[in-house]
This record gives C-alpha cells, sequence and structure tokens, in this order.
C-alpha cells in the first residue's frame, strides 16, 4: 500500500498530508464513500457538521474493521454554535454523531466577523475541548491573516492548521507565508477550484507530459507546496486516481508555473464577509 507522508504539526501530532473529503457528500452516500477511501488507503477524513454527514462517517468509522488509531478524524463546528456553552454542547453532538470518544482535529468552520459572538470567545471554547483530551487538537477553516493574529493575541493554543480555499486560482501565498511564521499549516479545500482548473492549458501540458491526469498534477502541486489536501470523490476510480500521487514529481519550474496562475479567484465564499447561521 501506498504510504501517505505525514506532516508534524506544532503539537507533535502527525497528520496525514493527504485525505479524503466529504464536503456536498449525501449522508445517505457518506458511509459507503468513506468505506471506499479506507479501503483504497486512505487514512484521513475531514467532515463537518455543517455537511450533515458526520454518522456517516462515523458509520464508516465502525465498518472499516480499521484500528481507529490508524486514521485521523477531522471535523468542524457549525456556524450557529459560536459562544461558549454552545460550542461545548455542538462538540459533545459531534462526538455522539461519530459515535468516537475523540477527533484527532477540531477547527472552528469560519470566524464570522460580523455576528454578535467574537470568534476570540469560540477559540477559548476550543481551548477547553483540546484541553479535555477528546480533541487531540484544535485549528480554524477559513481565517484570514487578522483574525489568526486576534486568536495569537488573545489565545493561549496556537491553532495547528487554517484551513483554506487554496488552489491554482488562488494561491493564497501570503496567507500560507503568515501561517508559516506561526507554526500553522495550511490544509486546502476546494484544491482543483471545484474542476475549474482541469481545462487549463498549463496544467494540461504539464499533465500530458507526466503522463497524469490534470487533477493529479494539480493535487501534487498541493503536495509539493506544503498543503494538506483532501479532494472528495464519490466514484471509485476518481478516488483510486486521486490517492495516485506518489510515483511522479513535479519540477520546481512546473510548480512555479502552476503558482503563477494566480487570479485570486474564489469559488467559495469571502471570510470576511461571510456570515451565514444555517
Amino acid at each position: 500500500m501506498t504510504t501517505i507522508p505525514t506532516i508534524t504539526l506544532n503539537n507533535g501530532i502527525q497528520i496525514p498530508q493527504l485525505g479524503f473529503g466529504v464536503y456536498q457528500v449525501d449522508p445517505a452516500e457518506t458511509k459507503d464513500a468513506t468505506l471506499t477511501a479506507l479501503e483504497v488507503g486512505y487514512r484521513h477524513i475531514d467532515t463537518a457538521e455543517m455537511y450533515g454527514n458526520e454518522a456517516g462517517v462515523g458509520e464508516a468509522l465502525t465498518a472499516s474493521g480499521i484500528d481507529r488509531s490508524e486514521i485521523f478524524v477531522t471535523s468542524k463546528l457549525n456556524n450557529g454554535f459560536h459562544k461558549r456553552d454552545d460550542a461545548l454542547t455542538a462538540f459533545d453532538g459531534t462526538l455522539d454523531a461519530l459515535k468516537q470518544d475523540y477527533v484527532d482535529l477540531f477547527l472552528i468552520h469560519w470566524p464570522l466577523p460580523g455576528i454578535d459572538v467574537d470568534y476570540v470567545e469560540t477559540w477559548k471554547a476550543m481551548e477547553e475541548i483540546y484541553a479535555s483530551g477528546r480533541a487531540k487538537s484544535i485549528g480554524v477553516s477559513n481565517f484570514q491573516q487578522a483574525h489568526l493574529e486576534r486568536i495569537l493575541d488573545e489565545g493561549s493554543v496556537v491553532p495547528v492548521v487554517n484551513q483554506i480555499e487554496v488552489h491554482p486560482y488562488l494561491t493564497q501565498d501570503a496567507l500560507r507565508e503568515f501561517g508559516v511564521s506561526k507554526g500553522i499549516h495550511t490544509e486546502a479545500w476546494s484544491p482543483i477550484a471545484q474542476g475549474g482548473v482541469l481545462k487549463d492549458e498549463t496544467i494540461t501540458e504539464i499533465a500530458e507530459r507526466v503522463g497524469k491526469s490534470t487533477a493529479q498534477v494539480t493535487l501534487r502541486w498541493h503536495i509539493q507546496r506544503g498543503d494538506i489536501v483532501f479532494p472528495k470523490s464519490v466514484t471509485r476510480s476518481r478516488v483510486e486516481e486521486n490517492f495516485d500521487l506518489f510515483d511522479f514529481e513535479l519540477t520546481d519550474a512546473d510548480v512555479a508555473a502552476i503558482t503563477a496562475l494566480n487570479k485570486d479567484e474564489r469559488t467559495g465564499p469571502d471570510p470576511d464577509e461571510f456570515n451565514y447561521i444555517p
């Protein structure tokens, strides 16, 4: 079986650099999709309460027969639970849905800068969850540099990751570099821009030269840049293709050429403006 490289987080925990994401996977399909990923060899699963499919992930973890210690599981705090007591209750709900005693990583899903609950209060609740040992690591998602700076100034635990939209058309270099300077690793969601980069001329040329698909080249670009990435698919052949990233390398020139495609073009919301509460 392919050995997936790991990254050491700032608290010493090892996280597989390649994982399987279940965003937009129908709850009814999540168990089977996750089981397929585990059969292929993935050992890192990324879900969220907002996705509505934590239970399916939990069912797959149980049905897989794989020792729980071998699988890295991430979930996220939903946007309606930023008050301290609500956050603690929501985390209990995540564990109940997953039917697990702990998660490996728990994230604040969005900073929600316009609501009446300050995300620093939310982060302090996350620190309580971390102290309990039921989340082995805590981090954030969709945080901009200004949001991170407040967490670092007013909190007592440095987030291990910031999960943000990153792909060749939104390289997020400055935010990624700020994270590196503080020991915060970048996780990339929408790593192929929801398919938007797959017909790009530059990526297509590289893919033809190395004998891989444009999706594989894009995911390999993430890996070589140091991103933690978790593509999603419910099709077994695509799940296998996305896993097959470790028998080739891009040249430094290839990586630079893909990075140069940046347009600061988002496929998702702007975190400075997004205040959606389901």
